[in-house]
C-alpha cells in the first residue's frame, strides 16, 4: 500500500470520532495495521482488529437531534457517529455535516477536547478524563408555555453521569440552563470545572456588552467589544457580595454591535451570588460562552449519590434588538423572577440619609406624621437599631447582638410599628444577618464562627467579618435572628444588607479537605436561609442590599421584592445606571430613592425616582413648604401611574450616556395609557420626544404630571392624537435646562 494510504485511514478515524483504543490501532506507524492492510484488506483488516470495539457507540448513532423551541429561538443537538452530544450554532441556519469535535455540547477535559471546558473532574481512581456519551433524553410540559428538557450524558467506562437540564419559556423566548452532575464511583469525585452552561455561536460578527463599575459606580461603565480568538473572562472571586465590581449579566450580539430596535441579540444572567465566571472563548470556527461556579479555589468533592446542581443560565433571545429583549426579560421576570412580580409596590421613606446611626425612639416617630401628610405609605428603619453591651453607635460595634438597644428603644421595635400603623404607615427594619463585627457579644461568645484563615491576622471590611453559614449552629443562630425580627408585630417590610466580601475564606467548620467547598456551599446555605425567609414571611416585602448592587442577580432576587442598585442616590448617576439596569431587571426591582446626593433640584430627583420603584430618604420636616409640595405631588403622580411603569412594557427611547438628555416610556399593557419620561442632563432644546408601543390606532390625551413650579406648560397640554401621530411626531416635553425633568401621562381619550 502506498504510504499516503495509511495516513487517509488514520485521518478518517480521527475524523470519525471513535474511542482513543481505535485511533491507536489505526495509527499510520502500527506496524500490525501495516501488516494486515496489505495481506487481506481493508474491509478484512477493520473486521479482525477491532471486533466488538463498536459496541461503544450507541444504536443508530448520528441518527437522533434534540431541538428546543421557543416562539422565535430554538436551541438544535444531536448525537455524533461517535455517540457525543452536538450543539448547532445559535442562530446559524445551515445545517452541518458531521459537527467537529469543538461543537460538542458540554465539553469534558482530558480526552481529547482542547479549548476550555465545561467539565473537569477527576475521578476516583484519579482519572483526570471525562467522556460523555449521549444515553436519554425526557420531556415534561409543566405548563402549556413552559417545558422542561433533561438530556442525559454517561460516561462508558465510570458510573458518572451529568445531565443537561433546560427549561423552555415559550412566549417570552426564556430558556433557562443548568447541569446536574451524579456518580456511584468508589469514592469521591472532585469536580474542578462544572459550568451550567457551554452555549456555543457562530464564529465571527459576536459582539459582548458587559458591565463594570466599584462601590457607586455600579453599573456605569458598559463595554461592547468584538470577542476575537483568545479567552475573554468575566469573574469575581468575591464570595459574597460577588457583583460588586462586575455584573453577571451581559449580552451577546450577532449581528454586530447591538442595537435598541433591531439585530440578533440573546442576554445572559447567571443565577448566582457567589464567585461566578463567564468565560467568552473564540477558538477559530465558534464562539463558546462558558458560564457558572467560578472555578477558582472551588474544587468540590462530590460523594457518591450526591447530586451537584449548577447556578441556573437563563438566556434572553431577540431578533428585534435589545428593546424587545428587554421587554421579554422583564414578563419573564415579573412571572418567575420577583416575587410578586405582578403587584405595585408602596411608597417608601427611609431615615438613613437623614439620621445615620444618631436616633432614638422620638426622633423615629417624629417622621411619621410629615410622612403620612406627604402620602408616604411605609417607613422604614435602618441601622442602628440594635446592641446594648456594644451598642450600633458607628460601624464598629454591634453587628451579631440582635437585640434593640434599649435606650434608644426602651420598649423594643413593636412600640414603633404600632405608632406607625396609628397613622396608616406599614413598617420596615433593617437587617445584616450574615455579619459581625468583632466588638460584639457574639464574636465574644463564638469567635470561631467567623469565615477566617488560620494563623492570619483578621482583616476587617468595614469593622466586620461574615458569619460562616457552612457551621449548621450560625445558620440556626441567623434564622432566630430573621425570625424574631420579622416577627415583631406590625414590622411588614425588611432590607436584608450584606456589607463586605470575603478576603479571608476559610472555615473551622470545614474539614481540611474541604476548605474549596466554602464558596459553594455559602451561598447554598443562603439561598436556604432566604427561602425559609419568604416562605415564612409570605406578607413580608423584602429589599435585597449588598452595599448597593453587590447582589444584583436572579439566584437571590427570586426571594425578593426588589433590590438597591447602588448607595449612589445621586439622580444624573441615577438615569444611566437604571438605564443599564433595566437591560436585565424590571423597573420594579430597581429600588430609586430621592436624597440630596449631589444637591439637585428636587422636582429632577423626584422624576428620576418615579421612573422605578419609587422611595424617599429626606427629613421631610426640614423642607421648604415648595420642596415638600413638589415631593407630594411626586408621590401622588407615581400613585397614579405605577400600574403602568411597574407593570407595563419599557421602551428605551434616548441614551443618557455621553448625550444630552435621556428619554424612555412605559406602555400598559393594553396600550391605553403610557408615561413618557424625559432627563434633561445638559442645556438643549426641547426636541420632539417619539414615544413607542403605543396601540396606532388609540388617541392618547397628553397631560404632564407633577409639573416643575414656574415652568411654562406643555406645547401640546390636554390635546389628543393618535399613536400613529405620536410615534411619528413625537411630543414636546417642557424641559431644555440641565436638571430638568419632564413627567407625560399619555392617558385615554376622554369622551
Amino acid at each position: 500500500m502506498p504510504e499516503e494510504f495509511y495516513f487517509a485511514v488514520s485521518e478518517c478515524v480521527n475524523l470519525i470520532g471513535y474511542s482513543s483504543r481505535m485511533k491507536q490501532i489505526f495509527n499510520p506507524h502500527n506496524r500490525v495495521f501495516r501488516r494486515r492492510c496489505n495481506g487481506i484488506g481493508l474491509v478484512a483488516a477493520l473486521m479482525t482488529l477491532v471486533p466488538g470495539l463498536f459496541a461503544e457507540v450507541p444504536p443508530s448513532p448520528g441518527s437522533q437531534v434534540v431541538r428546543l423551541d421557543t416562539a422565535h429561538f430554538g436551541l438544535v443537538f444531536l448525537v455524533g457517529i461517535d455517540g457525543r452530544l452536538y450543539q448547532q450554532p445559535v442562530g446559524d441556519r445551515g445545517a452541518k455535516g458531521k459537527p467537529p469535535r469543538e461543537d460538542e455540547a458540554y465539553p469534558q477535559a482530558g480526552d481529547g477536547y482542547i479549548w476550555e471546558p465545561a467539565l473537569q473532574a477527576v475521578h476516583a481512581d484519579g482519572n483526570t478524563s471525562t467522556a460523555l456519551l449521549f444515553k436519554d433524553v425526557t420531556r415534561t410540559n409543566e405548563t402549556a408555555d413552559c417545558e422542561v428538557v433533561r438530556i442525559k450524558l454517561c460516561d462508558p467506562a465510570y458510573p458518572f453521569e451529568t445531565t443537561l437540564c433546560f427549561r423552555t419559556h415559550r412566549e417570552q423566548d426564556v430558556v433557562e440552563q443548568w447541569t446536574e452532575i451524579l456518580h456511584h464511583e468508589s469514592g469521591a469525585v472532585t469536580l474542578e470545572r462544572m459550568a451550567s452552561t457551554a452555549l456555543l455561536l457562530p464564529a465571527t460578527n459576536i459582539y459582548l456588552t458587559h458591565f463594570f463599575g466599584g462601590w457607586a459606580k455600579e453599573m456605569l461603565s458598559p463595554i461592547t467589544e468584538a470577542i476575537t480568538p483568545g479567552l475573554k473572562v468575566l469573574d469575581s472571586k468575591l464570595g459574597t457580595r460577588a457583583e460588586q465590581f462586575r455584573n453577571s449579566s451581559f449580552v451577546l450580539s450577532l449581528d454586530g454591535a447591538p442595537q435598541e430596535n433591531a439585530g440578533r441579540v440573546l442576554a445572559g444572567s447567571l443565577a448566582w451570588s457567589g464567585s461566578f465566571q463567564c468565560a467568552f472563548e473564540g477558538f477559530g470556527s465558534g464562539v463558546r460562552a462558558l458560564c457558572g461556579v467560578n472555578p477558582f479555589a472551588s474544587a468540590y468533592h462530590l460523594e457518591p449519590g450526591q447530586v451537584f446542581t449548577t447556578p441556573k443560565m437563563i438566556w434572553v433571545w431577540s431578533a428585534n434588538g435589545l428593546g424587545d429583549m428587554s421587554r421579554k426579560f422583564h414578563r419573564w421576570a415579573r412571572d418567575f423572577g420577583v416575587r410578586d412580580g405582578h403587584k405595585t409596590r408602596t411608597v417608601l421613606l427611609n431615615n438613613w440619609e437623614t439620621t445615620g446611626f444618631n436616633f432614638d425612639f422620638n426622633r423615629i416617630t417624629g417622621f411619621f406624621d410629615p410622612a403620612r401628610e406627604i402620602g408616604a405609605e411605609l417607613f422604614l428603619l435602618d441601622d442602628g437599631w440594635f446592641g446594648n453591651k456594644h451598642p450600633r453607635l458607628d460601624t464598629h460595634a454591634g453587628l451579631g447582638d440582635w437585640e434593640p438597644n434599649r435606650q434608644r428603644l426602651p420598649g423594643g421595635l413593636a412600640p414603633l410599628a404600632a405608632e406607625a400603623g396609628k397613622r396608616g404607615l406599614k413598617f420596615g427594619i433593617w437587617l445584616e444577618p450574615e455579619m459581625v463585627n468583632p466588638q460584639s457579644e457574639l464574636f465574644e461568645r463564638h469567635p470561631d464562627w467567623v469565615i477566617a484563615q488560620p494563623k492570619r491576622k483578621h482583616e476587617l471590611r468595614r469593622e466586620q467579618m461574615v458569619l460562616d453559614l457552612t457551621r449548621p449552629a450560625v445558620r440556626e443562630f441567623e434564622w432566630q435572628v430573621i425570625s424574631n425580627t420579622l416577627g415583631v408585630p406590625g414590622i411588614s417590610y425588611a432590607k436584608w444588607d450584606c456589607n463586605r466580601y470575603l478576603t479571608q475564606p476559610g472555615s473551622s467548620w470545614l474539614a481540611p479537605d474541604r476548605q474549596s467547598h466554602l464558596m459553594t456551599d455559602y451561598v447554598n446555605a443562603l439561598y436556604a436561609l432566604m427561602d425559609k425567609t419568604a416562605q415564612t414571611f409570605p406578607g413580608t416585602e423584602l429589599m435585597l442590599c449588598s452595599g448597593g448592587g453587590a447582589r444584583a442577580d436572579y439566584g437571590a432576587l427570586k426571594y425578593f421584592h426588589e433590590f438597591w442598585p447602588s448607595d449612589n442616590t445621586d439622580p444624573v448617576i441615577r438615569v444611566p445606571m437604571q438605564w443599564d439596569y433595566s437591560y436585565f431587571f424590571p423597573v420594579l426591582s430597581l429600588a430609586s430613592h430621592v436624597t440630596h446626593w449631589g444637591e439637585r433640584p428636587l422636582h429632577f430627583a423626584c422624576s428620576v425616582a418615579m421612573s422605578a420603584r419609587f422611595g424617599m430618604d429626606l427629613d421631610l420636616a426640614k423642607l421648604s413648604p415648595e420642596d415638600k409640595a413638589v415631593c407630594a405631588g411626586a408621590i401622588s403622580a407615581y400613585k397614579h401611574i405605577r400600574e403602568v411603569t411597574l407593570l407595563g412594557d419599557l421602551y428605551r427611547l434616548e441614551t443618557p450616556h455621553g448625550t444630552t438628555r435621556g428619554a424612555l416610556n412605559f406602555v400598559a399593557e393594553d396600550r391605553a395609557r403610557a408615561v413618557v419620561f424625559v432627563f434633561q442632563l445638559k442645556d438643549g432644546e426641547a426636541l420632539p420626544v417619539r414615544p413607542q408601543g403605543l396601540d396606532p390606532e388609540k388617541h392618547y390625551s397628553i397631560h404632564e404630571l407633577n409639573p416643575a413650579p414656574g415652568r411654562a406648560a406643555l406645547p401640546q397640554e390636554g390635546r389628543t392624537f393618535t399613536g400613529t401621530e405620536l410615534m411619528r411626531d413625537g411630543v414636546s416635553p417642557s424641559c431644555a435646562k440641565a436638571l430638568e425633568a419632564c413627567v407625560i401621562e399619555l392617558a385615554p381619550e376622554t369622551k
